[in-house]
Protein backbone atom coordinates (compact mmCIF):
# COMPACT_ATOMS: atom_id res chain seq x y z
CA UNK A 1 0.00 0.00 0.00
CA UNK A 2 1.03 3.49 -0.50
CA UNK A 3 1.74 5.47 2.47
CA UNK A 4 1.57 8.77 0.62
CA UNK A 5 -1.75 7.97 -0.49
CA UNK A 6 -3.31 6.74 2.09
CA UNK A 7 -1.51 8.71 4.92
CA UNK A 8 -0.31 12.00 4.02
CA UNK A 9 -2.52 13.24 1.42
CA UNK A 10 -5.79 12.81 3.36
CA UNK A 11 -4.12 14.96 6.20
CA UNK A 12 -2.34 17.56 3.00
CA UNK A 13 -6.42 17.86 1.40
CA UNK A 14 -7.42 18.20 4.65
CA UNK A 15 -4.89 20.93 5.81
CA UNK A 16 -6.11 22.67 2.47
CA UNK A 17 -9.46 22.45 2.93
CA UNK A 18 -9.39 24.17 6.52
CA UNK A 19 -7.00 26.71 4.87
CA UNK A 20 -9.60 27.62 2.57
CA UNK A 21 -12.64 27.84 5.01
CA UNK A 22 -11.17 29.96 7.50
CA UNK A 23 -10.04 32.40 4.40
CA UNK A 24 -12.94 32.75 3.90
CA UNK A 25 -14.62 32.90 6.70
CA UNK A 26 -12.35 35.15 8.46
CA UNK A 27 -12.37 37.56 5.05
CA UNK A 28 -14.86 40.52 4.70
CA UNK A 29 -17.06 38.24 2.75
CA UNK A 30 -18.76 36.62 5.52
CA UNK A 31 -17.12 37.61 9.43
CA UNK A 32 -13.80 39.58 8.92
CA UNK A 33 -15.16 42.99 9.70
CA UNK A 34 -16.84 41.44 12.77
CA UNK A 35 -14.28 39.51 13.72
CA UNK A 36 -11.24 42.37 13.46
CA UNK A 37 -14.24 44.83 15.45
CA UNK A 38 -14.58 42.27 18.17
CA UNK A 39 -10.98 41.37 18.59
CA UNK A 40 -10.06 45.00 19.22
CA UNK A 41 -12.77 45.54 21.41
CA UNK A 42 -11.30 42.29 23.20
CA UNK A 43 -8.13 43.64 23.35
CA UNK A 44 -8.56 47.16 24.12
CA UNK A 45 -6.91 48.35 21.14
CA UNK A 46 -7.50 50.13 17.70
CA UNK A 47 -9.04 47.93 15.00
CA UNK A 48 -6.56 46.58 12.59
CA UNK A 49 -6.64 43.94 9.97
CA UNK A 50 -2.68 43.61 9.88
CA UNK A 51 -1.60 39.96 10.90
CA UNK A 52 1.55 39.32 12.08
CA UNK A 53 3.90 37.58 9.39
CA UNK A 54 4.38 34.72 11.40
CA UNK A 55 1.35 33.73 12.92
CA UNK A 56 0.15 31.87 9.42
CA UNK A 57 2.82 29.45 9.98
CA UNK A 58 1.93 28.63 13.34
CA UNK A 59 -2.02 28.25 11.97
CA UNK A 60 -0.09 26.14 9.21
CA UNK A 61 1.35 24.00 11.61
CA UNK A 62 -1.89 23.65 14.06
CA UNK A 63 -4.06 22.65 11.46
CA UNK A 64 -1.42 19.77 9.95
CA UNK A 65 -1.33 18.81 13.70
CA UNK A 66 -5.49 18.41 13.97
CA UNK A 67 -5.74 17.29 10.32
CA UNK A 68 -3.12 14.23 11.29
CA UNK A 69 -5.42 13.49 14.76
CA UNK A 70 -8.34 13.13 12.62
CA UNK A 71 -6.60 11.06 9.93
CA UNK A 72 -5.60 8.79 13.21
CA UNK A 73 -9.29 8.93 15.00
CA UNK A 74 -10.95 7.98 11.69
CA UNK A 75 -8.36 5.31 10.74
CA UNK A 76 -8.81 4.01 14.09
CA UNK A 77 -12.27 3.57 13.94
CA UNK A 78 -13.16 2.78 10.87
CA UNK A 79 -14.95 5.84 9.43
CA UNK A 80 -15.78 4.73 6.04
CA UNK A 81 -18.98 6.63 4.95
CA UNK A 82 -19.33 10.52 4.40
CA UNK A 83 -22.65 10.31 7.23
CA UNK A 84 -19.96 9.16 9.49
CA UNK A 85 -17.43 11.67 8.76
CA UNK A 86 -20.19 13.95 9.55
CA UNK A 87 -21.44 13.00 12.51
CA UNK A 88 -17.70 12.56 13.68
CA UNK A 89 -16.77 15.92 13.17
CA UNK A 90 -20.05 17.48 14.70
CA UNK A 91 -18.96 15.09 18.42
CA UNK A 92 -15.19 16.60 17.48
CA UNK A 93 -16.46 20.00 17.71
CA UNK A 94 -19.20 19.30 20.71
CA UNK A 95 -16.17 17.94 22.65
CA UNK A 96 -12.93 20.45 21.93
CA UNK A 97 -13.36 23.57 20.34
CA UNK A 98 -17.19 24.35 21.70
CA UNK A 99 -15.75 23.38 25.07
CA UNK A 100 -12.36 25.18 24.64
CA UNK A 101 -14.54 28.76 23.23
CA UNK A 102 -17.38 28.70 25.88
CA UNK A 103 -14.85 28.09 28.70
CA UNK A 104 -12.66 31.61 27.08
CA UNK A 105 -16.08 33.74 27.09
CA UNK A 106 -16.69 32.53 31.04
CA UNK A 107 -13.65 32.73 32.36
CA UNK A 108 -11.75 35.33 30.29
CA UNK A 109 -14.22 37.33 29.33
CA UNK A 110 -13.30 37.00 25.44
CA UNK A 111 -17.30 38.27 23.55
CA UNK A 112 -19.53 36.24 23.40
CA UNK A 113 -20.00 36.67 19.39
CA UNK A 114 -16.70 36.38 18.93
CA UNK A 115 -16.66 32.95 20.59
CA UNK A 116 -19.54 32.37 18.08
CA UNK A 117 -17.33 33.33 14.99
CA UNK A 118 -14.55 30.76 16.08
CA UNK A 119 -17.35 28.26 16.41
CA UNK A 120 -18.94 28.39 13.01
CA UNK A 121 -15.39 28.22 12.20
CA UNK A 122 -14.19 25.34 13.20
CA UNK A 123 -17.55 23.73 12.80
CA UNK A 124 -17.45 24.15 9.37
CA UNK A 125 -13.45 22.60 9.42
CA UNK A 126 -14.01 19.91 11.82
CA UNK A 127 -17.14 18.45 9.50
CA UNK A 128 -15.09 19.77 5.94
CA UNK A 129 -11.88 17.75 7.49
CA UNK A 130 -13.24 14.57 8.43
CA UNK A 131 -15.10 14.52 5.04
CA UNK A 132 -12.13 15.43 3.00
CA UNK A 133 -9.88 12.55 4.85
CA UNK A 134 -12.53 9.71 4.30
CA UNK A 135 -13.03 10.89 0.76
CA UNK A 136 -9.52 10.91 -0.03
CA UNK A 137 -8.70 7.32 1.98
CA UNK A 138 -11.58 6.29 -0.32
CA UNK A 139 -10.23 7.23 -3.56
CA UNK A 140 -7.15 6.01 -2.65
CA UNK A 141 -7.72 2.47 -2.14
CA UNK A 142 -7.21 -0.15 -3.98
CA UNK A 143 -9.89 -1.37 -6.05
CA UNK A 144 -9.27 -4.83 -4.72
CA UNK A 145 -8.98 -3.58 -1.13
CA UNK A 146 -9.99 -5.59 1.80
CA UNK A 147 -11.96 -3.85 4.42
CA UNK A 148 -8.28 -4.26 6.52
CA UNK A 149 -6.26 -2.84 3.27
CA UNK A 150 -8.60 -0.09 3.42
CA UNK A 151 -8.11 1.04 7.20
CA UNK A 152 -3.84 0.53 6.85
CA UNK A 153 -3.57 -2.85 8.54
CA UNK A 154 -1.52 -4.81 7.19
CA UNK A 155 -3.91 -7.93 8.03
CA UNK A 156 -6.99 -8.14 6.40
CA UNK A 157 -10.04 -8.35 8.99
Amino acid sequence: MNTFKRVYLPVIAAVVAAFIISAIWYSPMLFGRQWIQLRSEALHVVPNAQIAPWKPFVEFAREILIACVLARFIARLKIDRVSEALSFGLWIWMGFPVAMLVGASLWDNKPWALGLIHGGDWLTKMLAMSVVIVLTRRWTAPRHASMGEFYGNRAST
